[in-house]
C-alpha cells in the first residue's frame, strides 16, 4: 500500500488524486482512500510512506533508441552544457584522449564518443578528421552528432571503413569532401553515416554486450522509464532478443523495425502485441529525412544558412527520393497490418508522407490504425490538418526548443521558428499527441522533456513559441497515458487504475504544483516495474 503523498491517477483531463493506491501481484487492485486501502490490502501488507513525495505511473517515451543507451552511457560523453561540457573543439579531444584506454578501446575496436553539436561549439563547425587524428592515427576513431544522423570519423576510420576519394555517396547520404578535393574530409551524413555507426560503435565480445546492455537499461530507470522504445531497429535487434532470451530486462522494451530489415525481423516470435521477457516488436520504421539541427531535414523553402560547400537554394534532401519506392514500403505495411512510424522532420517529407501513405489508407482502411508521425519539426498546420484526417498520431519533439531553439532561429527565421514542435496546435485541432527525448540524442531525461514542452525555453532565455506550449498535465499526459495509448498498451499501462500493472514512478516533487521552470531539476527518486523496485536513488 502506498500513502501519504501526492499520488496523480493520470485519469481524466484534469489532475485526479487519491489517497492510496494498493499492488499485489505485480497489479493495482485498489486506488481511493487510504481507509478503504487499508481494508483491501488486508493483514500483514507492506506499508509504503511517500512522505509527502509524488506518486505517477511509469514514464513511457513517444519515441527513442534504446538499443543506443548503453552507448551513451559507456562511450566518452560529448554533450555541451548543461548535460556535460564539451562546448569546444579542445575540449571534445580533451575528452577523447582521456576516454582511450586499452579497457576501452577492447569494447568495441574503436575509440567512440557520442553527443557533440556542431551548432553548440565555439567553432561553429562540424569536428573533421584532422581533429581526430590529434587525438590518434593509431586507432580508429569515430564520434556521433548529438542528432544521431552523422558520424565522423578519423584517418585511421576512414581506412578501415574504406572510405576514399573514389567512394561514391550512397542514395540519401553524403560523403563530405575537402574543400576543392574528392578526399573525404571525415564527416559522414545520413545514410554514408548511420550503417558504419552500428557497426562500429557494436560491443565485440559477450561481456561487452552485456555491459553495455545493463549500463543503457540503468540510465534508462534512473530517469523512471518503465517502457522504453527502439525506435529504429536494424541488426541491433538481435542483440534486444538475445537479452531477452537471457531474461535480462526490467523494464518493457518494443521494437519498431527498419523498413530495411523487415523481411528478416517481422516473422520471428518477437513480433507480437504481447511482450516475451519483457521485449516486443511493435511495427516499423521509415525514416524519410534528416535532422533539421544538421540541416539534412527536407524542407519546401531553403535554410537561411546551408551547410559549408552547399548552395543558396539547398533545401536538405529525402532519405528515399521515390515516391514509389516509399509507396511500396508503406503498402507493405499495411498488407501485413504493422503499425508505421515515420521519421520526417521537414515539411516536404511530411508532404512526402501524406501523399503516399493517405491513398493507401483509404484502398485498405484505416480502422484501428495508430500510424506516427515522428518528431514532425517544422510540419505545417495544413499538414495537421491532414494528418487529423487521417487519424495519424503526432510524436512532437519540444525538447528541439531548448537545445536548438537558438539554432533553429537562424536556420529558418523568427517566425517560422515559434511553430516548430506545434504540440499545442495538434492537441486543439484533436490529434492525439505523445512527446519524447529521442535518446540518445539527448539524455533520456524525461523530466527535462516535460520541461521543454511546458516552458519552451531556448538556451539564451528566449521563449519559441509561447502558444505551443503544454500544460504540466498534458505534458504528463504525453508521456504516461498518452504514450501508452501510442504502443496499443491503454488498457494495461499509463494511469494508475485497478487492473493495470503496478509501473509506477516516485518523483521527489509534484510537477504541477511546482514553478513551471523548476519541472526540469525534478528528481527520479524510485523506479517500479510490475511492483518490484527496479531502481532506487
Amino acid at each position: 500500500m502506498y500513502y501519504n503523498g501526492d499520488i496523480i491517477t493520470m485519469v481524466g483531463d484534469s489532475p485526479n488524486y487519491v489517497e492510496a493506491i494498493v499492488e499485489k501481484g505485480g497489479k493495482i487492485i485498489f486506488t481511493g482512500s487510504s481507509e478503504e486501502a487499508m481494508k483491501i490490502a488486508g493483514k500483514g501488507h507492506e506499508m509504503i510512506n511517500l512522505e509527502g513525495k509524488t506518486l505517477v505511473p511509469g514514464f513511457i517515451d513517444g519515441h527513442c533508441h534504446f538499443s543506443n543507451f548503453g552507448g551513451q552511457a559507456i562511450g566518452a560523453q560529448l554533450l555541451a552544457s548543461p548535460d556535460a561540457n564539451v562546448d569546444d573543439m579542445e575540449m571534445l579531444i580533451s575528452v577523447l584522449k582521456q576516454w582511450n584506454t586499452p579497457e576501452n578501446r577492447a569494447l568495441t575496436g574503436w575509440i567512440f564518443g557520442t553527443g557533440f553539436d556542431d551548432s553548440v561549439l565555439a567553432e561553429k563547425r562540424f569536428p573533421t578528421k584532422h581533429d581526430l587524428d590529434k587525438v590518434s592515427t593509431e586507432f580508429p576513431i569515430m564520434i556521433t552528432h548529438i542528432s544521431g544522423h552523422f558520424a565522423v570519423v578519423n584517418s585511421k576510420g576512414l581506412e578501415l571503413l574504406g572510405i576514399d576519394a573514389k567512394s561514391k555517396d550512397p542514395e540519401g547520404g553524403i560523403i563530405r569532401r575537402e574543400k576543392n578535393s574528392s578526399e573525404p574530409n571525415g564527416v559522414l551524413e545520413e545514410l554514408a553515416a548511420i550503417p558504419y555507426m552500428l557497426q562500429a560503435i557494436a560491443p565485440k565480445s559477450e561481456e561487452a554486450i552485456i555491459k553495455f546492455f545493463e549500463s543503457g537499461q540503468e540510465m534508462a530507470l534512473s530517469y523512471g522509464y518503465t517502457t522504453a522504445q527502439e525506435g529504429r531497429a536494424m541488426q541491433n535487434h538481435e542483440m534486444l532478443a538475445a537479452m531477452a532470451e537471457k531474461d535480462k530486462f526490467k523494464i518493457d522494451v518494443v521494437s519498431y523495425i527498419d523498413y530495411m530489415f523487415v523481411d528478416k525481423y517481422m516473422d520471428s516470435k518477437w513480433n507480437s502485441k504481447n511482450y516475451t521477457n519483457n521485449y516486443r516488436i511493435g511495427g516499423m520504421k521509415v525514416t524519410l529525412d534528416g535532422s533539421p539541427q544538421g540541416r539534412t531535414a527536407w524542407r519546401t523553402e531553403p535554410y537561411l544558412i546551408p551547410p559549408e560547400g552547399m548552395p543558396h537554394n539547398y533545401s536538405g534532401y529525402p532519405a528515399i527520393p521515390s515516391d514509389s519506392v516509399l509507396s511500396s514500403i508503406y503498402e507493405k505495411g499495411f498488407k501485413n497490418n504493422w503499425q508505421i512510424l515515420s521519421h520526417t522532420n521537414g515539411d516536404a517529407a511530411v508532404d512526402q508522407l501524406i501523399r503516399t501513405m493517405k491513398p493507401l489508407k483509404e484502398k485498405y482502411g484505416n480502422e484501428g490504425r495508430r500510424d506516427v508521425i515522428i518528431h514532425g519539426q517544422y510540419i505545417r498546420e495544413d499538414q495537421l490538418n491532414d494528418a487529423k484526417e487521417m487519424k495519424m498520431i503526432a510524436s512532437l519533439f519540444p525538447l528541439h526548443t531548448f537545445y536548438w531553439g537558438d539554432w533553429h532561429s537562424q536556420l529558418i527565421g523568427d517566425s517560422l521558428v515559434q511553430h516548430i514542435s506545434p504540440v499545442k496546435t495538434a492537441l486543439k485541432k484533436g490529434i492525439d499527441i505523445t512527446i519524447h527525448t529521442d535518446a540518445p540524442v539527448a539524455l533520456p531525461n524525461l523530466m527535462r522533456v516535460l520541461w521543454t514542452a511546458v516552458e519552451r525555453t531556448s538556451r539564451s532565455g528566449k521563449i519559441i513559441g509561447p502558444d505551443e506550449r503544454l500544460t504540466p498535465y498534458e505534458a504528463l499526459q504525453a508521456i504516461t497515458i498518452w504514450s501508452a495509448y501510442q504502443h496499443y498498451e491503454e488498457e494495461k499501462k499509463g494511469s494508475l487504475e485497478k487492473g493495470k500493472l503496478a509501473d509506477l514512478v516516485i518523483l521527489d516533487k509534484n510537477p504541477l504544483k511546482i514553478e513551471p521552470e523548476n519541472i526540469k531539476d525534478i528528481q527520479v527518486l524510485k523506479t517500479i516495474k510490475k511492483g518490484e523496485v527496479v531502481f532506487e536513488k
